[in-house]
């Protein structure tokens, strides 16, 4: 099976009392039809147009083909390094993506100076850079396709040549990308970025790279049916109850590799889970803890462990109190996309929409634009 969970304790309790309940309510089917009612009045509007991710394996699939042609192409040209400019949902899941599958991505997903000027001195001759933001208007991926804009002309090679775009159609960087002559992939914008790990914002970098995307896709297939069926046994239905339906709710939730073979997947559910829970003076908070963490031992009542396991199935007996996963990459991202999605309702909190990173990135356009002229220095002394 692609995908396997098993719960005990105050979890279990959960799943017990609410999946026949999300059942008889069709929660499921309703998300696979994208009905944005589920989340209430106020969150209809924003849900209306965050849903495209649960139909992400049969929109992505046609990119598949271009991708690898892409690949081939910039092979031949002699480029055997790829760089991926982006932030947050754009940058989170290639990563997981490349290191689960052993292919080198090198991640800019800040502006440190240090970090901008080790890549650009890293193979800049052979390398092709990916240029990721959904809005195109994210400041930090502006800047570093600016860097490697110069760094392109520097040495002779036209970047038209060896930048790659990804971004909803329309954006400023869409448009500004087809006029420098840039190859431009267009992702689904009715998918938000943090949901966004089997579109081309997921396949465009990690598939450049070198990774089988045909396959991960087909990962993510193998359960898209069980979590389109409103069913006790789906697992969407089961791990979204099982990390927001405990009574009282345990609303830290600690994640810990142990035995999975998926490579920094605790860093992208913990994205998708803050992102999309945390608001409106409530939500999930989740951390990312080792073997040697505390907190797996001290049984706190007010935090869920999630156990990536190799096996759930073969597990013999769960740890009172937790719960075990294991599956495929693929199956594992579109099941916890589900899964958040559900948490939301049962929350009662809009899943898909992001007020304080909105009012984060219009804090920090204003302060820079209202930046005051630089002031002359009163003395210098020794250059300083």
């Amino acid at each position: 099976m692609s995908f396997d969970i098993a719960v005990s304790g105050a979890a279990a309790e959960a799943v017990d009392r609410i999946v026949p309940q999300l059942v008889s309510d069709l929660v499921a089917s309703r998300i696979a039809d994208q009905d944005p009612t589920l989340w209430g009045t106020d969150a209809e509007a924003e849900a209306g147009k965050r849903l495209g991710w649960t139909e992400a394996v049969v929109i992505s699939e046609p990119l598949i083909d271009d991708i690898i042609a892409l690949r081939d192409k910039l092979h031949a040209s002699g480029v055997n390094h790829i760089v991926l400019g982006g932030m947050g949902g754009s940058s989170l899941a290639p990563e997981v993506i490349t290191r689960t599958a052993g292919v080198e991505l090198t991640i800019l997903d800040s502006t440190d100076p240090g970090q901008i000027l080790a890549a650009l001195a890293d193979r800049l001759d052979t390398t092709a850079v990916v240029i990721s933001s959904k809005s195109g208007s994210t400041l930090e991926t502006a800047s570093q396709r600016k860097s490697y804009e110069e760094a392109f002309h520097g040495i002779g090679i036209d970047p038209a040549e060896r930048i790659v775009v990804v971004t909803d159609p329309g954006s400023p960087l869409d448009e500004s990308a087809r006029a420098a002559g840039y190859r431009v992939f267009n992702a689904d914008p009715n998918v938000g970025g943090r949901y966004s790990a089997l579109t081309a914002f997921g396949l465009v970098p990690s598939g450049l790279a070198g990774v089988d995307i045909r396959a991960l896709l087909a990962e993510a297939s193998a359960v898209t049916g069980q979590l389109m069926v409103d069913q006790v046994d789906n697992p969407g239905l089961i791990l979204g109850a099982a990390i927001a339906g405990t009574s009282p709710l345990k609303d830290k939730i600690g994640i810990v590799a142990d035995g999975t073979y998926i490579i920094g997947f605790g860093d992208w559910v913990e994205q998708l889970i803050a992102e999309s829970t945390g608001k409106s003076g409530m939500g999930i908070l989740p951390v990312v803890l080792d073997l040697h963490s505390p907190e797996l031992t001290e049984n706190l009542d007010d935090v869920q462990i999630v156990r990536l396991v190799e096996s759930a199935r073969a597990t013999k007996e769960v740890r009172d109190g937790e719960i075990e996963i294991s599956g495929t990459l693929g199956a594992q991202m579109l099941v916890w996309e589900y899964a958040v999605a559900v948490a939301g309702r049962l929350l009662g909190i809009d899943p898909f929409n992001q007020p304080d990173v909105e009012s984060a990135k219009i804090a920090t356009r204003a302060l820079l634009d209202s930046r005051p002229e630089p002031v002359a220095p009163a003395f210098t002394a020794d250059g300083i």
